[in-house]
């Protein structure tokens, strides 16, 4: 199986946390959406795979490509 951490910086973004929390889509668990609000961090840790679809919903919001993107494996 495969994990990836995708994790998007919104200080220069056209989208806030508050306004992605409220319209976050569903994500097959055990997958996640993640954020922190002192950091003006948003992300998703997606077990599987395939990317989800969704994650195309969350850059169209920001307007940019995630600015960590990490992939592992997991035995």
């Amino acid at each position: 199986m495969v994990v990836r951490v995708l994790i998007w910086n919104l200080l220069d973004s056209q989208a806030t946390i508050a306004q992605l929390r409220e319209g976050v889509p569903e994500l097959e668990p055990p997958s996640e959406w993640i954020w922190n609000e002192a950091t003006e961090r948003f992300g998703v840790i997606v077990f599987g795979d395939e990317l989800p679809e969704s994650l195309g919903w969350a850059q169209s919001l920001i307007g940019d490509d995630p600015d960590v993107y990490e992939e592992f494996d997991v035995v």
